[in-house]
Parts: structure tokens; sequence; C-alpha cells
């Protein structure tokens, strides 16, 4: 607004120039008054790049924390719940349309494996992760419009698994896509988070729970 006022400030200076000097003298003015112009317009880019690009306040974008836990049913099995909470950040209405939680197992491995993994991991300087052996997935889908999270507000959504007792850890990777992704303007494809989490203790509890058996 203020770039547009002062836009239309000098065009009115520029009438009454007109009508008040020689052709000689106004067309001088109009050589000052089109710098003039010039200068406000790029203050009022540089402005508007300000406020658009380095602060982002019309960008989507979500905060995401998980909470991963688990539990013994049968002799075999172990149930995990991960729980994904989605804090919008931002100052826009965000809604998404697809999601997908993966848990890897990153214990127990043999030696060798965890060497085949580093090795493909850091082989050369395009991978920036290990890709640890993929348990399950479970993509979830909204159509637009269904989800929708307003600014500030938050929103959990649960995953269920059930893996070996075999399983000791396990890494969950939890992701959002966003529906407003653009690669040309930069925006974000999505948002995620990461977290281990050990399932030992459930082992050491099956182990002490067949010794009573057993006595």
């Amino acid at each position: 607004m203020t770039v547009l006022a002062a836009l239309v400030l000098t065009g009115i200076v520029a009438y009454i120039l007109r009508q008040t000097l020689d052709i000689n003298t106004f067309n001088s003015v109009m050589i000052v008054q089109s710098i003039a112009t010039l200068i406000i317009i790029s203050i009022g880019g540089v402005f508007a790049y300000r406020k658009l690009q380095i602060y982002r306040d019309f960008e989507p974008h979500l905060t995401i924390t998980q909470n991963v836990s688990h539990r013994s049913i049968g002799t075999k099995y172990i149930h995990i719940m991960v729980t994904a909470t989605l804090h919008n950040s931002s100052k826009v209405v965000i809604r998404p349309t697809k999601s997908y939680s993966r848990p890897h197992q990153i214990s127990p491995l043999t030696n060798k494996q965890i060497e085949t993994l580093y090795d493909i991991a850091f082989s050369d300087e395009t991978s920036d992760s290990i890709q640890w052996p993929f348990l399950e997935e479970i993509t979830r889908e909204w159509r637009k419009g269904k989800l929708v999270i307003e600014p500030s507000e938050v929103h959990s959504e649960s995953y269920e698994f059930i893996v070996s007792t075999d399983c000791e850890s396990v890494l969950v990777s939890t992701y959002f896509y966003n529906p407003e992704f653009s690669s040309s303007l930069q925006i974000a494809e999505g948002w995620g988070t990461t977290s281990i989490h050990d399932i030992v203790e459930t082992h050491a509890e099956h182990e002490t729970t067949q010794a009573g058996d057993q006595s």
C-alpha cells in the first residue's frame, strides 16, 4: 500500500508540474520523476521479497513430533503404536492429503548386514542416510479438504504395526506431504519426523515370565 500511495502521489505531482512548467523544464522534471519512481518500485520489491521469501509469512509449515510405544501380544509378536502430532506453525490453513509411517529394523542385524548398509550409504556423496531394513508401511490419504489444520491448531494421527519379538529396536519415519508443493516456488514437498524406539525391555519381560512359568 505504501508503494501504491507513493506512485499515485508521484503522478499527481507530475500533472501539476506539466500544467505550470514549460516543456523543456517539464522534460527534465520527468526524468527525475522516472528515476524516483524506479527507486520507489525497487524499495517496494525489496520489501515484498523480505516479506514473502525471507519471512515466508504465507508458506505452509507443519511441526511434527511423534510418540512410539509398544506392548506384547501373544508370545511371538509386538504391537507398536505411532502417534504423530501435527502443529500448524504457519499463518495459513494446511489441508494434507497424504501421509505415511514406516518402521525400519535397526537391531538385531549381523555384522555383514551392517557393513553392507554402511558401504551403500557412504559409498558416494549422493546418499545422506542409512537404508535400514524395511518392516512395514502404512499410507493414509484424505480427499482434499477432509483434513483441515488451522494456524496454531494441533492434530494427531496414529498408526499401528505388528512386528516379531525378534525385533529389538526400530527407526520410525512419519511423513506428511504438502498439497501446495511447488518446486518452482521452492515450497517444501512435505514435513516429517524420525525417531528410534527400543523394544529390548519387552524381551526381558518375556524371559522373566518364561522363567516363572518353568519354576
